[in-house]
């Protein structure tokens, strides 16, 4: 199991879903991406596409507008 970090900080809707849907299609099932972002609406985005495209949601943080997920990769 490979645990791969993408850094979206900076980046506004939907750059930070495209870079993770880019880089979710690279791995494994049961990879672990662990993703910080900064854009407001991330929180809500990554939850609409966590839902849409199957894979977990195994943790969600923000600390001092920076938001930490990680997501593991699901068939």
């Amino acid at each position: 199991m490979a645990s791969v970090e993408l850094d979206c900080k900076g980046l506004n809707c939907p750059m930070p879903i495209v870079r993770i849907s880019r880089t979710m299609k690279e791995l494994q099932v049961g990879d672990q991406l662990q993703v910080e972002a900064s854009d407001p609406s991330f929180q809500s985005d990554i939850e609409a596409w966590v839902r849409k495209m199957g894979h977990d949601l195994k943790s969600f943080e923000e600390s001092q507008g920076v938001q930490k997920v990680v997501l593991e990769k699901r068939a």
